[in-house]
């Protein structure tokens, strides 16, 4: 009898492992984290319910924004037909708020003349946001863009001459106009634009299966849509165009139309 439960026990222990075995998950379990998984090829994905793409090898990854719920689930299938899930649990963050004067009033709100515009950026950032490659960029290290001291933080509260705006969903870098701006993860670019109303000179690299890299404010872009692009190449320089008060690279992550946290994808500061 002894026996046999031992040999259960064991049996169960070496279930448990071959589970934890199947899954690997790199990222902080926060909000406004980006998760990198790898499971067997041919297994499917599913967070919450919902269907997450994978590459051939079995990689993915899923994002969790600002003020995601603190608990999920992610369920896979594996090649055998064998479901297995995980609860992943989130820490809850606190945010600071940031006070920013002598932004031009036309910034803050914006006349009618330019809502149209400012309708027209919005969709051209959207469509960019859309791309579902097949990239496997997003599963590497990331590295910094830029150089400088970190002027602005995710997730802050934005109040502008006094007024509450949205939330900023990026990291800050302060550098003189002219800074090298670098590919933080090689892929490909969906968008390049030199004046967007709000974000000025503007880039988005694709990374693949919908993790993307935003770049604003830039003085200069020396790339163009349909550019592949290396981790570490310049991708343009930093300036003070849109809405800025100084010169400064805002670098953003999404995942879809999830906003993440660039810093928690890089070393620390």
């Amino acid at each position: 009898m002894i026996k046999r439960v031992t040999a259960l026990l064991a049996a169960i222990v070496f279930s448990m492992v071959a589970q934890s075995q199947t899954l690997t998950l790199q990222g902080k379990a926060t909000q406004g984290s980006l998760m990198r998984g790898k499971l067997p090829a041919g297994s499917s994905v599913w967070l919450n319910d919902k269907p997450v793409e994978t590459l051939d090898d079995g990689s993915f990854a899923i994002g969790f924004g600002r003020d995601a719920e603190t608990t999920h689930v992610l369920k896979w299938t594996l090649p055998s037909g064998e479901q297995q899930n995980r609860e992943i649990t989130l820490l809850k963050r606190d945010y600071p708020t940031q006070h920013i004067e002598g932004v031009p009033q036309a910034m803050v709100t914006p006349p009618k003349s330019v809502l149209e515009r400012i309708k027209n950026d919005n969709w051209m950032v959207a469509k960019a946001r859309k791309t579902q490659s097949d990239l496997r960029d997003f599963t590497v290290d990331f590295i910094w863009p830029a150089q400088g001291p970190i002027t602005g933080v995710y997730g802050s509260q934005r109040v502008f001459n006094g007024v509450p705006k949205r939330p900023h969903y990026g990291v800050d870098v302060g550098a003189p106009t002219g800074t090298e701006v670098i590919a933080p993860a090689g892929g490909t670019v969906t968008l390049a634009h030199d004046d967007l109303y709000y974000s000025g000179g503007t880039i988005i690299i694709d990374h693949g299966l919908g993790v993307n890299s935003t770049f604003l404010h830039l003085s200069k872009l020396t790339v163009v849509v349909g550019d592949r692009v290396e981790q570490g190449q310049k991708i343009g320089e930093i300036g003070a165009t849109g809405r800025a008060t100084g010169p400064h690279l805002d670098w953003r992550i999404n995942w879809f139309n999830e906003r993440l946290d660039p810093a928690l994808l890089v070393p620390a500061r």
